[in-house]
């Protein structure tokens, strides 16, 4: 396609995020965890340590059911708790060094496959595919933000 059109673009980004669901499905099916296990290490892998109360947050989850992912995580040996070290109250979560988590062939050629297209790519242009995709993470994240506002349960006043 050499003239794709922003829709095409658009269209093309809608089926990469639905391919990648399933990759990760089928990962989460392999590993023998769920599919919101692989996204707090995702999470995790991406921002190293990160309290309980913010991958709660990143998830979505309440703090009784992030205790709980991170006690199986953690059961499986594939992360840690520490206490955080500027305040005693709170408990960092990161991943274990060298953790017990098998590796799983497909993934590791898909990010061959990856890191292969990205580096075919001319500095300029993985710069304008960094910029676009940062610029529609942080435009999904705002209107994630919004969406969760209109469905939380309104309190009565008093």
């Amino acid at each position: 396609m050499t003239n794709a059109t922003p829709d095409d673009v658009m269209a093309q980004l809608h089926l990469f995020g639905l391919a990648r669901d399933r990759l990760r499905a089928a990962m989460a099916g392999r590993l023998g965890v769920g599919l919101t296990d692989i996204d707090a290490l995702e999470y995790l892998e991406h921002y190293a340590a990160m309290t309980q109360r913010e991958l709660g947050a990143r998830l979505l989850l309440t703090s009784g059911a992030v205790t709980l992912l991170v006690d199986r995580l953690e059961r499986m040996g594939l992360v840690t708790r520490r206490v955080h070290p500027d305040d005693r109250r709170l408990t960092l979560v990161e991943l274990v060094p060298d953790s017990e988590l098998p590796t799983l062939p497909e993934m590791e050629a898909f990010h061959q496959h990856l890191k292969g297209a990205a580096s075919r790519l001319n500095p300029a242009a993985r710069r304008a595919i960094v910029d676009l995709l940062s610029s529609l993470a942080e435009h999904a994240e705002e209107a994630s933000e919004k969406m969760r506002g209109r469905t939380e349960p309104r309190r009565r006043p008093g």
